[in-house]
Parts: structure tokens; C-alpha cells; sequence
């Protein structure tokens, strides 16, 4: 699986997705595919782990059947539907899946959930349609159009002057669980500005250097989660001991030997944290801007 940096070959077909009769009509194409999704936003899959993906044989329906794009023209679709047969998680289906397949299961649990949870105008109050293939609704009495949002989060790896990573564990994490820190931009903010602040929140430590590192959709249920390399101008670490119970300062070779002792464990491989740490671990981390 590549990073999040290359064009989609999921194609959205937004140019056409103002058309019902062309949304409708993609339904009933011999190639068409449907990915069925349950309420917990776990995909339907095969017993090797990857998407399960059927033909449409029911008949339409604009309120349920999601048109997510096409693949190499051929339309695929996502439904909620109740557990039948082998489920996973996104986490569970990220690390080995394709790119295709990762952009498909992410895009349908995103929209799936969308369509579960925000049913009525935030404006009126009233009852909303599904129009554009599943990509917007319109309100039934004012007739605006609602899209879907994301909740935009910083996640921050920063290395102090000797190149040691901070890791923190929150304290409604499993013992011994670390990552890097994150946490959501605020109203007004940039998001260097949300990165200063939240790092400041967390941990007391001042940045001086900031590079951007890449960003990555994690929809539990609609962040979108924006990567950032920093540099560390002080070193003296203060923590809460509420949301954030510990945090320190880590080697490499630190992180290897607690992590194969068992003393501390890392995010899963399906997320940019991961990425973002293995990238230092490593030592293929992009150098940070100065």
C-alpha cells in the first residue's frame, strides 16, 4: 500500500453525478459492483481478508445505494446492509489491501456513516433526499444542499536536538500503548497554528520547526488526519495525567528493545501515526524545513 499522495484511481465522476437517470443507469451495468457495509462501518469481505465485492441484482434505490465512482468505468457502489458473512474493520483491511481497494472501503464506510448520522438540515431541522449519487443531500424545506465534512486533526512526530521521538500514552489507551500526539484544529486556526497549540496543550514543548509530512483519511468516524515533521526548541516534557497519562523522549534503539519486550506497543500499520514513526525508526523521515 503507497501513501495517500497519488491520484485516486477511484474516479468520483462528479461531472456527472448531478443526473440521477445517469446514477440510476450505472446501477445496471453488467460490471457494476456493490460493497456491502454494516452499521459498525466493518466491510464485507472474502475469508482471505480482501473486499467482497457483489453484483447489484436488487432494484435501485437513491436513498440506500451509494455510487462511490468508478473504477476503470466501472461503477462501484456501497450499501449498508447486516452482517452475512466474514466482516473487518478498516484497520484490519488497510494494511493489506491495495490502494483501490483501501480508497473503496475508506470512501464507503465515510459516506455510509454520513448517511446514518446526519439524516436531517442543520439548518431547518427537517428531513433531508439523497441526491448526487450519495454525495450531498437536499433539505425538503429550504432545498440547500448538505455535503459531507471532515474534521480536520493534526498529528505531530517531533524529534528533539539528539533526533529522539516524542511518544505519549493516553490514559484511556491499553497499558503501554504510545503514539505520536494529534488533536483536532479549532475554529480560526491554520494548521501550523493548531500543531503550536495542541503540542503546547499536551506536552509544554515549544516548536521552532514545522514540515509537512503527508495527510490520510481516518473516517472513525470523519477526521482527516494532516501530518506534520517538527523540531523540538525545548525538551522538558509536562503532561496533564488526565487525557495524557505519560510521555518521553525515545531512541531508536529504545523504541525496538520496549516494543519487542513488550513494554510498550505501537499504533497499527494501517495508520499515518505508524507511518510517521517507522519513517524515523528508519531514518527515511524527510528532514524538517529550517
Amino acid at each position: 500500500m503507497e501513501p495517500w499522495n497519488s491520484a485516486s484511481r477511484l474516479d468520483r465522476v462528479d461531472e456527472h453525478r448531478g443526473s440521477a437517470d445517469w446514477v440510476a443507469c450505472q446501477w445496471r451495468q453488467p460490471d457494476a459492483l456493490l460493497l456491502k457495509i454494516d452499521e459498525h462501518g466493518r466491510c464485507f469481505v472474502n475469508d482471505d481478508g480482501s473486499l467482497r465485492m457483489t453484483r447489484p441484482f436488487v432494484e435501485f434505490d437513491p436513498e440506500r445505494h451509494f455510487l462511490l465512482g468508478t473504477v476503470d468505468d466501472a461503477p462501484v457502489f456501497a450499501v449498508e446492509a447486516l452482517p452475512d458473512g466474514p466482516m473487518a474493520s478498516l484497520r484490519e483491511i488497510i494494511p493489506s489491501a491495495d490502494d483501490t481497494g483501501r480508497d473503496i472501503a475508506v470512501a464507503g464506510v465515510a459516506l455510509t456513516h454520513w448517511h446514518r448520522t446526519d439524516r436531517h438540515c442543520p439548518h431547518e431541522g427537517a428531513e433531508t433526499t439523497v441526491i448526487r449519487g450519495g454525495f450531498a443531500r437536499r433539505c425538503s424545506v429550504g432545498g440547500n444542499e448538505i455535503f459531507p465534512r471532515s474534521d480536520a486533526a493534526v498529528i505531530v512526530a517531533i524529534r528533539d536536538r539528539a533526533d529522539r521521538l516524542l511518544l505519549a500514552h493516553q490514559a484511556s489507551w491499553d497499558a503501554g500503548r504510545v503514539s505520536v500526539l494529534a488533536g483536532f484544529v479549532e475554529a480560526g486556526e491554520s494548521f501550523e497554528q493548531a500543531v503550536h497549540r495542541e503540542i503546547a496543550e499536551e506536552s509544554d514543548v515549544t516548536l521552532d520547526e514545522l514540515t509537512y509530512f503527508g495527510s490520510q483519511p481516518w473516517p472513525f468516524p470523519r477526521s482527516l488526519m494532516v501530518g506534520f515533521l517538527a523540531r523540538a526548541a525545548s525538551e522538558e516534557i509536562t503532561v496533564d495525567g488526565e487525557e495524557i497519562e505519560w510521555a518521553r523522549w525515545y531512541t531508536r534503539q529504545e523504541v525496538r528493545d520496549a516494543t519487542a519486550a513488550g513494554e510498550i506497543s505501537l499504533p497499527g500499520s494501517a495508520s499515518i501515526a505508524r507511518r510517521m514513526i517507522d519513517a524515523w525508526l528508519t531514518a527515511k523521515a524527510p528532514a524538517i524545513a529550517r
